[in-house]
């Protein structure tokens, strides 16, 4: 039988769905459906963020692929889609670049960073083994927000210039938004750009437009559910590719044969910094967003089921030491896809596998159909999704919360622009672990917060005796981990300082998983010693 719904699961869903095979049986209308339209959404996706990678069109299906399929059956988590991400296009093309053996044609360093991706998937599934989950409860969220605001300011900056017909492959941030007039006056004087332009700017204005749809009419909004804006741009600008005349420099070009699409990965750079540098970022960024994606895809899940956060880490790693050794890019966990899957009906991972089959077929069936899109309109569609990365609106929300939110957002986003994505959060990280200790954390708790706990019959009270700061979460949030449920939980402030955005973000969401996992509830009392830092629910709270 299916298991019971759990608390806080809305009524009209009905039972939790089972999961393997007997998840199959039971679901496989809704989730291949919903497989399907992931397909339809993803394919195009997949096909651009290779190319703007450094890589084949072709590596980044190959990721989906996998990823949908062994990534998504050895999965921890439920309804998250596998494949390659924007947020990762920055990491992926400094990698290829900074191992390319002719600096001017980064896609030289494909290869290399092959093997840089098979290292990636043996040390995620080592960190999932030793329980390495909980990494994400390091680090500072405004942190987060300001990597993925600058990975999107450069996607949005380099595809930019791939819509207008140009390449901005060689060029650094500054130079590539100081040329872009340049690139305009270019497109205005060739008759084959403009036509190319036309397309890219056709792509932006469908993304943006699409979401809007359901504001407008229902009707409307019904048929951008039907169509997503990815498929709807194909069914436009393929066939406006062909009436132009498009060269093929303009086209996506992928192998026939699906045979040809592979390509084995290169290990004569495994003994240089530049290779063990590429290991470490590539396993920082895509463990951080896939397990910030399953979290954040738990709240989604309208039968809050929680993912395993270290079986995430196996699954990934072994999907991502896969496709890395035939040719694909590394996967994560996506979160627009995800998202998307729970919005047309999926119940369980087999959309995921659904969603990885038909994409097989496509590519095995018409090559020749992908080999008609045309580069603008995957340009136009990564330009909107930059965009949305670095939105102003999530700039505005930090400095909604705290100032300092604010100054740890800008800082982090400025550094991974200009100067570095490690660096830049590096920095960020540093700068707010600075201002947290110096706004009460005392140096002896800056790593370990003072906690106890004590059970009195159905009751658990957790008493926080020091101040609380991202910095000493991770030690709070393993004891988290271990109180019982279904109990009537506690959560005593009296004795804390200083709290930080983090850790009272962190502490909502615990709240909420506590109650969904075993029932029981969660209160809290001492917060009327403390005083809010700004008028959002979540900010930090310093002692009164």
């Amino acid at each position: 039988m299916a298991s019971a719904a759990p608390a806080g699961t809305p009524k009209d869903v009905g039972p939790v769905p089972k999961d393997w095979i007997p998840g199959l049986v039971e679901n496989i209308k809704f989730d291949a459906m919903a497989g399907f339209v992931i397909f339809l959404i993803a394919l195009p996706l997949c096909l651009g963020i290779s190319i703007a990678s450094g890589a084949p069109p072709i590596a980044g299906v190959l990721t989906a692929i996998v990823g949908g399929t062994l990534g998504a059956l050895l999965s921890g988590s439920h309804l998250t889609i596998n494949g390659p991400a924007a947020g990762m296009i920055v990491v992926v093309f400094g990698v290829v670049a900074s191992l390319a053996d002719n600096p001017g044609d980064p896609t030289t360093g494909f290869k290399y960073a092959l093997a840089v991706g098979v290292v990636c998937g043996v040390i995620q599934i080592a960190l999932g083994l030793i329980g390495a989950g909980a990494m994400t409860n390091m680090f500072n969220l405004s942190v987060v927000h300001g990597m993925l605001a600058g990975i999107g300011l450069i996607v949005l900056g380099k595809q930019l210039h791939v819509a207008l017909g140009g390449s901005a492959a060689k060029l650094n941030m500054v130079q590539t938004y100081a040329q872009i007039p340049q690139a305009i006056g270019k497109m205005l004087a060739d008759p084959m750009l403009q036509k190319v332009a036309i397309i890219g700017f056709l792509a932006m204005f469908i993304m943006i437009i699409w979401p809007m749809l359901g504001k407008i009419s229902p009707v409307l909004g019904k048929i951008a559910k039907l169509l997503p804006a990815p498929l709807v741009i194909m069914i436009i600008t393929v066939p406006m590719a062909q009436s132009f005349g498009l060269d093929k420099k303009y086209l996506v070009q992928v192998p026939l044969s699906i045979m040809d699409s592979f390509v084995l990965p290169d290990w004569s750079k495994v003994g240089t910094g530049i290779f063990w540098k590429g290991v470490f970022i590539y396993v920082f960024v895509a463990s951080l967003e896939s397990l910030l994606t399953a979290s954040a895809v738990d709240k989604l899940d309208p039968w809050k089921r929680q993912s395993n956060m270290n079986r995430e880490l196996v699954g990934k790693g072994a999907a991502n030491g896969l496709v890395s050794m035939i040719g694909g890019l590394p996967m994560i966990a996506e979160v627009v896809r995800s998202s998307a899957n729970i919005m047309n009906g999926a119940r369980t991972r087999w959309s995921n596998v659904f969603h990885g089959t038909f994409l097989f077929l496509a590519v095995a069936l018409i090559p020749f159909i992908l080999n008609m899109i045309p580069l603008a309109a995957l340009a136009g569609m990564l330009v909107v999704i930059g965009f949305r990365l670095a939105h102003p609106k999530e700039f505005a929300h930090a400095a909604h919360i705290g100032k300092e939110e604010l100054l740890f957002m800008v800082a982090t986003t400025l550094g991974v622009v200009f100067i570095d994505l490690l660096w830049g959060v590096i920095g960020g990280m540093v700068l707010a672990a600075v201002v947290t200790i110096a706004r009460g954390i005392p140096l002896r708790n800056a790593v370990s917060a003072d906690s106890s706990v004590e059970v009195k019959g159905d009751e658990v009270v957790l008493s926080l005796k020091s101040a609380l700061g991202f910095t000493n979460f991770l030690g709070l949030r393993k004891k988290l981990d271990k109180l019982p449920l279904g109990k009537r939980l506690v959560i005593d402030f009296s004795k804390a300082g200083f709290i930080d955005h983090t850790v009272r973000e962190r502490l909502h969401d615990f709240e909420g998983e506590y109650v969904a996992k075993g029932g029981g509830s969660v209160t809290t009392r001492g917060l009327e010693n403390h005083k809010p830092t700004s008028p959002h629910p979540l900010c930090a709270l310093s002692r009164a």
